[in-house]
């Protein structure tokens, strides 16, 4: 079945609908032929033929109609009364022609028409049906002819099927080509959709990779660029392919990386640095890629292509800082563990020997080692706050805090440890609002939170600031905002990870405790770059959120913190 039934055909289905058409428009033009040819016969003729020239009225006045009302679409392949107006027409209209020629006028090729539209519109069961009953016909003429005239009646049948064979053989064979052609436009559509597919999964995947990729032809014109190619070029706003590349001078180690690339014919890997003028360099690994190698562009000319993959330096060495620094914090936590008890031998060892000590050089060196062993001592601890904040996670439960109150509490504790460089503005405006949240853990949050901010931030009063509030949707937040120096972004991506910090003598820990503290009671913690009124007027600083999970629980007071023995 080279075709099938349908009320609408797509793109694919165009050679069937073209070849439909055509047998509509071709039978229209036999019928007209035969019109005029009986005209001029009938003109010529002594002996006038109606009936003849009725019957190819008729033909030209069907098919005319046929092609009018027939529609865009052939009818079902399968043999049934729908193919009657066109090829039962087609035979019948043969047929009275050949029976009313009175003269040597054949007619029977025209036989043609039907088996050639059966043979490729239909199926294989209408095609032979078709051109059996055409044989049948030829082999009635024959019979016709020896009853009215004289001759050889044996050859006149050998004639008829010997033309009924070879219409059979060339029904057979159209018949074939057509389910061919059926077959490769079926692939056709099929493999068209895959491509379609493929290329909407490639365009998405790329569009949405965090390393950037461009396309370049070998004129140096950027075919594709996703958006992270765009950011790392540096280019100007809007920046969008088809660009040269190089219409900018900053980006010509790319320029002569791609060129080398399809020189050379194989894969290049290289660092670059774009130098923008005014700006700091972006360094970048860069990876390059053929489409075609030469053998294959011999035997198709198919254009070439550099795919060139970029990757911020900078990323890549806080990853792999952040993974060795990974690395060493496992170590480093079973390391803690072991040390904590020689530690605290020597804290004792050393408080037992100050007492005995009165030399003010010797009391400064026992100080020093007091100091050592104290921040030694934190150390371990911070590093052992990893196991224990992962330990409680599904044991402490919640507390209904009243946020400001809490707040205020945890800044006085905090204020009074250090009161002349530990200054900050308060505004506290969640009055009455309760979180549910561990007292302890509050206060743990908003510590690290302020530690991390008084050692960035300036040396005004208002250059640290807490806040509180609700928002008109009912979320309640807490906010500790710094005037300090903007973060650098592959330090901005890092920051709730373990063991990384941008300082040497830092754990890292700090940030990442607080997230899981906040993720332990429902609520979020981010980073964000926020511009606050100052005195100073319109200051830029970055800005930590703790935003909490809505209360649905009675207010009670707040447990005791809990006890975990390492």
């Amino acid at each position: 079945m080279p075709f099938q039934p349908a009320t609408s055909f797509s793109a694919a289905d165009a050679p069937f609908v073209r070849l439909w058409r055509g047998f509509l428009t071709g039978r229209v033009m036999v019928a007209l032929a035969l019109l005029v040819l009986q005209g001029l016969g009938q003109f010529v003729n002594v002996i006038p033929e109606p009936a003849a020239l009725a019957v190819c009225v008729a033909y030209l006045a069907a098919t005319l109609a046929v092609r009018a009302l027939a529609g865009a679409a052939p009818p079902s392949p399968a043999a049934g009364p729908q193919w009657l107006p066109f090829i039962g027409v087609d035979l019948l209209a043969v047929s009275a022609l050949q029976l009313l020629q009175p003269g040597a006028m054949n007619y029977t090729p025209l036989f043609g028409v039907p088996i050639l539209m059966a043979a490729v519109l239909g199926t294989l069961t209408l095609a032979l049906g078709t051109t059996a009953g055409v044989t049948l016909l030829l082999l009635a003429w024959a019979w016709w002819q020896g009853l009215h005239s004289a001759g050889d009646e044996a050859q006149r049948y050998l004639q008829s099927a010997l033309a009924g064979t070879g219409y059979f053989i060339v029904t057979y064979l159209v018949h074939q080509l057509s389910v061919r052609l059926a077959r490769e436009q079926q692939l056709a559509r099929q493999s068209q959709m895959v491509a379609k597919v493929q290329s909407q999964v490639n365009a998405l995947v790329i569009e949405h990779l965090t390393d950037g990729v461009l396309v370049i032809d070998t004129e140096d014109i950027v075919r594709i660029a996703n958006p992270a190619a765009l950011l790392l070029l540096g280019g100007p706003a809007g920046l969008a392919p088809p660009f040269a590349l190089r219409g900018d001078s900053a980006w010509e180690p790319l320029v002569t990386l791609a060129q080398r690339t399809f020189r050379q014919e194989h894969p290049l890997t290289a660092d670059a640095d774009l130098l923008h003028p005014g700006q700091s360099p972006t360094g970048l690994h860069v990876r390059t890629w053929l489409t075609a190698s030469r053998t294959e562009s011999v035997k198709d000319p198919v254009e070439r292509l550099c795919v060139m993959f970029l990757h911020d330096l900078r990323e890549l060495e806080a990853r792999l800082r952040t993974e060795k620094l990974a690395a060493m914090g496992r170590m480093s936590a079973a390391v803690a563990h072991e040390i904590r008890n020689p530690l605290a031998a020597i804290v004792q060892a050393n408080a037992l020997l100050e007492e005995d000590l009165h030399d003010p050089g010797q009391k400064r060196l026992a100080h020093m080692v007091q100091q050592n062993a104290d921040r030694l001592a934190r150390i371990a601890e911070e590093v052992l706050d990893i196991a224990r904040v992962q330990h409680q996670i599904s044991h402490a439960p919640a507390s209904t805090l009243m946020l400001d109150e809490t707040v205020a509490q945890i800044w006085a504790d905090w204020q009074r440890q250090d009161p002349a460089r530990r200054r900050a503005a308060i505004s506290l405006t969640a009055p009455g609002a309760q979180v549910e949240f561990d007292s302890e853990h509050l206060r743990r949050v908003l510590f690290n939170l302020l530690d991390n901010a008084l050692r960035y931030k300036g040396d005004e009063e208002d250059s640290l600031s807490v806040t509180t509030r609700v928002d008109p949707s009912g979320l309640i937040s807490m906010q500790v905002w710094s005037d300090g120096a903007p973060m650098d972004k592959s330090v901005e991506r890092h920051l709730f990870e373990p063991f990384f910090s941008s300082e040497s003598r830092s754990s890292g820990l700090g940030l990442y405790i607080c997230r899981e503290l906040c993720q332990r009671h429902g609520a979020s913690i981010g980073y964000q770059r926020l511009i606050l009124a100052t005195r100073r007027g319109q200051t830029g600083g970055n800005a930590f959120t703790v935003g909490f999970r809505r209360n649905t629980r009675p207010s009670e007071s707040a447990t005791l913190f809990d006890t975990i023995v390492v």
